[in-house]
């Protein structure tokens, strides 16, 4: 009998477990490359506050053009995609395929 009372108990706690996991709304890659962060970003942001919402660029380019610098986040997650680009470390544009049905 304890045996069958463990037994149901840890299927309900695994269960319960598959449950929440699932409501994650997360990939199981981890990406924060959603469409709603990607809207979080804006104009004049620094590269800390883009990658506490992105997380860190899958790669990145920095080129001094003499009268600023200019550095290009780009982020990946299978055939998704967003590129940051920040003019003297401040965000300056975007673009993405996300929402596009890519």
């Amino acid at each position: 009998m304890k045996k069958t009372s463990f037994q149901l108990v840890a299927l309900l706690c695994a269960t319960f477990l598959l449950g929440a996991i699932a409501g994650c709304n997360r990939s199981l890659s981890g990406s924060k490359l959603t469409l709603d962060n990607y809207n979080q970003v804006t104009t004049g942001m620094s590269k800390a506050q883009v990658e506490r919402i992105l997380g860190p660029p899958t790669s990145m380019e920095t080129k001094d053009m003499v009268i600023f610098k200019k550095t290009t986040y780009r982020y990946e997650d299978g055939t998704k995609f967003a590129v940051i680009t920040f003019k003297n470390d401040e965000m300056d544009s975007k673009d993405t395929n996300l929402g596009t049905g890519s």
